[in-house]
């Protein structure tokens, strides 16, 4: 009879916890409505006005890619169903990130779906503690949310197919230990028939101040192997072959200045491997600027 109750309580201390945090980092941005819209002939844009969420439809099912904060999927649900599309059609949930404003809604679109969760290693058990096992946790500057169930568990390379549709996850770790970056071939609704892009969904490159890139006296590393991971993901990122560039933030990839071009350009407006050099580019130079910092801190 203690462990149900033990377990009782300690989700009611969670929920207690995770809902005032979150309240108070909310941007109006997050969850402010976009209208969706095609990207390409099967991937939509139904995410808010900077948190990105993307549905990838096929002929067996759809999959949802990141379902954002914990009070998103009404909002992304709507999004499906005005574009046309079935909720309950949502067999594979994705995410790019566990941190709460692109994982906190997954709970709830599991159990509204019934979908499959798949998360890569290293996230999937921050998923599943609902953020308690973040490594930025302790820092308090990632709040909690529902735990979430995961179905399978990604590595680096994984695909996930489903109606002769395959989507590449890639880990691009160092914002979380499990980020990931999702790849798949599209062919763009204008452009001749058997003509493909690469797609790259970047799944997060940034760092905060209070990420700890070396050990010091005071101040060991966020996790071991952090300033690694940084490396290897910005490497990755410069070797993925790109076309279409999407994100976990609109800021990150133009979002809302693009969607204003759409209606005079149209799909190619989403064409953009120069503009992804250059955020992964100025991404990459604020770690090392962050690293040098700290590494000269350490001195």
């Amino acid at each position: 009879m203690q462990i149900p109750f033990l377990r009782t309580l300690g989700l009611i201390f969670l929920l207690a916890n995770f809902v005032p945090r979150i309240d108070a980092q909310i941007r109006p941005q997050w969850t402010t409505p976009l209208s969706p819209f095609q990207l390409a002939d099967n991937l939509y844009y139904v995410g808010s006005k900077d948190l990105a969420a993307y549905l990838v439809t096929t002929p067996a099912g759809n999959i949802l890619i990141n379902a954002n904060l914990p009070s998103s999927p009404s909002q992304i649900r709507a999004s499906v169903e005005q574009l046309g599309f079935r909720w309950k059609d949502t067999k594979i949930l994705l995410i790019g990130q566990a941190h709460y404003d692109h994982a906190g809604g997954s709970a709830e679109v599991l159990r509204e779906t019934h979908a499959q969760l798949m998360v890569m290693e290293y996230d999937a058990d921050v998923v599943q503690t609902g953020g308690l096992t973040d490594f930025l946790h302790a820092s308090g500057s990632v709040p909690t949310y529902p735990p979430a169930h995961v179905d399978r568990v990604l590595h680096d390379g994984d695909t996930v197919t489903l109606g002769g549709t395959t989507l590449t996850a890639h880990r691009t770790a160092g914002h979380t230990r499990g980020c990931t970056t999702w790849t798949m071939h599209v062919h763009l609704p204008k452009e001749p028939a058997g003509t493909l892009r690469n797609a790259v969904i970047v799944g997060g490159y940034t760092l905060w101040s209070d990420f700890q890139l070396v050990d010091t006296p005071t101040h060991p590393a966020s996790y071991p192997g952090i300033a690694d991971d940084f490396r290897h993901t910005f490497a990755i990122y410069k070797a993925l072959p790109v076309d279409v560039f999407l994100a976990d933030h609109g800021e990150h990839f133009g979002l809302l200045e693009k969607f204003a071009r759409m209606p005079r350009e149209g799909d190619a407006v989403w064409v953009d491997p120069q503009g992804y050099r250059d955020v992964i580019e100025e991404g990459k130079h604020a770690f090392e600027k962050q690293l040098a910092e700290q590494q000269a801190s350490k001195e």
